[in-house]
């Protein structure tokens, strides 16, 4: 027969599938919950409360600096929570400062405005595209890791609102600051494509030393006081120390490049004739300095 006949007493297969793990669940709650928060700060942007948008990317930006971390000390690593947190980021980090940004200030200059807050996202989309792309590059070499190619998504949104920041300070917002955060803009977003070595910090803070326990705890406390209580000063100034530094990623990248380059010369040079001693062997006269030969 072509087709079997149907038992009615007889009840469907149902398919089993493989539990998920709960230490894989956490860190993708982590970052679903980092994505409401910039979600959450477009709302707030629209509505004119900056001061709790610009709180909610903070907010987003914790999430995101924790999440990987919580998923490689769980072992919950997974290829779905590394798009999850490419999607989430482009939204973050993207997105919702280009909004901000618009909403802000840049709807004044109209077209011109609204052009450079696209530029910013797309740029943000295409370096966490790059970032997918080179993660798992063979040829990649160890010291690489240190070093990010480009300004990373959240550095990028936290440094890209300095002028709100300089704003909500004090500082007068006029047409000339409009123009000049047009330009501002423009300039992190292409940094953030563009090749620049940036240190990724990834590898600091594996481990703490016994001693150094404590201080960190009051370190890391201060940092969030100061945060809570002068969030403009401490935002204005990390943003500032960041584009500083950025000089400092490329001079340790040139440095190690060139340590590889001098390391792989040295591997491709033959090696110099040496006895068993250790001692260069001297030539062989010449036919002319033989004992013996007349001139």
């Amino acid at each position: 027969m072509v087709f079997q006949p149907i038992d009615p007493t007889q009840s469907p297969r149902r398919r089993r599938f493989k539990a998920i793990p709960v230490r894989t669940l956490l860190p993708n709650l982590i970052t679903l919950l980092a994505l409401c928060a910039g979600l959450t700060a477009i709302r707030l942007a629209i509505e004119g409360k900056l001061e709790l948008a610009l709180g909610a990317i903070v907010f987003a930006a914790v999430l995101d600096a924790i999440d990987g971390r919580v998923a490689r000390m769980l072992k919950g690593t997974s290829r779905f929570g590394a798009e999850l947190d490419s999607l989430a980021d482009f939204v973050n980090f993207g997105v919702t400062p280009a909004l901000i940004l618009y909403f802000w200030g840049l709807h004044e200059l109209k077209s011109a405005g609204w052009i450079v807050a696209l530029v910013f996202a797309i740029c943000a989309a295409l370096r966490l595209a790059r970032f997918n792309v080179m993660i798992d590059d063979p040829n990649k070499p160890a010291w690489a890791g240190n070093f990010f190619t480009g300004i990373p998504a959240p550095a990028g949104a936290l440094t890209v609102l300095l002028p709100i920041y300089l704003f909500f300070l004090g500082v007068p917002k006029g047409l000339v600051t409009i123009w000049l955060t047009l330009f501002y803009t423009l300039a992190i977003g292409l940094l953030m494509v563009s090749r620049l070595p940036v240190f990724s910090g990834k590898r600091v803070g594996k481990r703490v030393p016994p001693e150094m326990v404590l201080p960190v705890f009051v370190v890391v406390v201060l940092v969030f006081a100061l945060l809570i209580s002068y969030p403009w000063e401490v935002l204005s100034f990390g943003a500032i120390v960041f584009l500083l530094c950025l000089p400092l990623g490329w001079l340790s990248y040139r440095d190690y490049t060139r340590k590889d380059a001098l390391a792989a010369e040295a591997v491709a040079a033959p090696p110099s004739a040496t006895d068993t001693a250790g001692e260069p062997i001297p030539e062989a006269p010449g036919e002319q300095d033989r004992p013996g030969r007349l001139n």
